[in-house]
């Protein structure tokens, strides 16, 4: 089904009552994909209704989230809270025309209702009390709620495009509130008004709101019967992310909000877009796949009918593959911006610029990054690992001595000059190369693990290359004193 245009749109509707969490963020990734590859549109709306819960840092982060993901929409986004009159409109003109009715039920009577339910080991639904009486005197002035008047023959069928074909008895669907006791609408019937006049055509969504699918058919078909446009959409059911424990999808898992992967797992957002991509959705044996590609790629037949299955290390794999492939400068201002978090000053952009090509090549998130740059800004005297610091004994603050009389007559201050004179140390003093690289790699580093010691030596310099391995073989000449 298309719009009346022909154009295929179709929404991503949050509830703004907790952070942009990856299911949230996978079905908007499917609906953008799914809008951007038929050249139809993908709208936003926040789904408000639930005011004790919804937050307005909760929508912040949810549009932040999505503006980072890289998905953008046709439109402002819409919020339910201010259609409430459109619902309530709705609601009536069902109730004018028969779909709908007045309830006087009081929550006493409904509570008896379903205590005699569980007592009987029966479902819990509504019994209809209401549905063919009308009200007498006793009811002036009560307050009332109105439900939809669902049809009780038959069944209804839904050709999903993910799930294939699902049919429910409609006796199995209890005439539900459709507007509350203090006229304000209920979720069931402010979704299916709001897709309806926003025009989308494909409802895609996770398979939990299945179910909610059979409930909302009913409106539809009664408004297609009062003024006619009112064509049921084509819907798409996901299944839903577990963890890799196969149990659903929790905080013990990863379930954390998306701005958590940035910060604190250190994600770059083409990872995640394409490691979303990939819960539930194949194109062959292909794992790396750009955004232009996925807009190319993307259809609902290539959407599982299996539960994905969350995998960290599969996403911080693919992280450091997405690193190695960033722009130097780019990932230069990434670990910038965090190194000036944590206190470094003195930041030389274009240095860090000038050591992702070394840095990058070892780095599986942008914290991992951080870490591997900050030899480069630290300050004299270097603090050391415990590691390192067992390294540097009398003897090897000796040979760094020696190093450091080898180095200071270096001209050719390259990768390949260092690493010549090095070696040509090394076998002067009959030792293996890395007796040497080990308590230099300490000096310079403060570490045990850095990138190549000759990429350390050309990043740093000369001048300060020399001071901090002064600095160390200094304390040698001291100990002999």
């Amino acid at each position: 089904m298309a719009s009346e245009t022909g154009t295929i749109i179709t929404r991503f509707a949050p509830s703004p009552t907790g952070y942009l969490h990856l299911g949230g963020a996978r079905t908007a990734l499917f609906n953008w994909l799914y809008a951007r590859h038929h050249g139809g549109k993908v709208l936003l709306r926040i789904e408000d209704t639930d005011a004790k819960r919804s937050t307005q840092d909760a929508i912040d982060k949810i549009f932040a989230g999505l503006e980072w993901l890289g998905l953008d929409f046709d439109g402002p986004p819409v919020f339910q809270t201010d259609r409430a009159e459109r619902h309530a409109e709705v609601a009536h003109m069902l109730l004018d025309h028969g779909h709908a009715y007045r309830c006087y039920a009081t929550p006493e009577e409904l509570e008896a209702m379903r205590a005699e339910q569980r007592a009987n080991k029966q479902p819990m639904r509504y019994d209809g009390r209401w549905r063919d009486r009308e009200p007498g005197p006793e009811q002036e002035g009560a307050p009332f709620t109105v439900r939809l008047k669902v049809p009780k023959e038959g069944e209804t069928k839904i050709v999903d495009e993910v799930q294939g074909t699902v049919t429910v008895k409609n006796e199995e669907i209890d005439d539900y509130i459709i507007l509350r006791a203090d006229g304000t609408p209920t979720y069931m019937l402010a979704v299916v008004v709001d897709d309806h006049d926003m025009g989308v055509t494909h409802v895609i969504r996770g398979d939990d709101h299945l179910n909610n699918a059979f409930r909302q058919l009913p409106i539809y078909r009664a408004m297609q019967q009062i003024e006619g446009g009112w064509n049921d959409p084509v819907y798409a059911h996901v299944p839903l992310i577990h963890g890799s424990d196969g149990a659903k999808l929790s905080k013990r898992h990863g379930a954390v909000g998306v701005e958590a992967y940035r910060d604190e797992l250190g994600v770059l957002p083409e990872a995640l877009f394409n490691y979303l991509l990939r819960l539930g959705w194949g194109h062959g044996d292909r794992e790396e796949i750009t955004q232009a590609e996925a807009i190319e790629l993307f259809d609902l037949d290539g959407v599982g009918r299996s539960p994905a299955r969350f995998d960290l290390k599969k996403l911080q794999n693919l992280n450091g593959h997405y690193i190695r492939e960033a722009d130097d400068a780019r990932l230069a201002d990434l670990v910038a911006a965090e190194l000036a978090t944590s206190g470094t000053g003195d930041i030389d952009r274009e240095l860090l610029a000038r050591a992702m090509p070394v840095l990058k090549t070892r780095a599986k998130d942008t914290h991992e990054l951080t870490e591997n740059a900050r030899f480069l800004f630290a300050k004299r005297p270097l603090q050391m690992t415990d590691k390192a610091a067992a390294l540097l004994d009398d003897e090897a603050r000796v040979r760094l001595g020696q190093v450091h009389d080898a180095l200071a007559a270096e001209t050719d201050w390259t990768t390949d000059g260092l690493e010549a004179t090095t070696k040509a140390l090394a076998e002067r003093l009959e030792l293996g190369l890395g007796k040497l690289a080990q308590p230099l790699r300490a000096a310079l580093t403060g570490s045990t693990t850095s990138p190549g010691i000759f990429d350390v030596l050309a990043l740093l310099g000369k001048e300060e290359s020399l001071a901090r391995i002064e600095a160390q073989a200094a304390r040698a000449d001291q100990t002999h004193d």
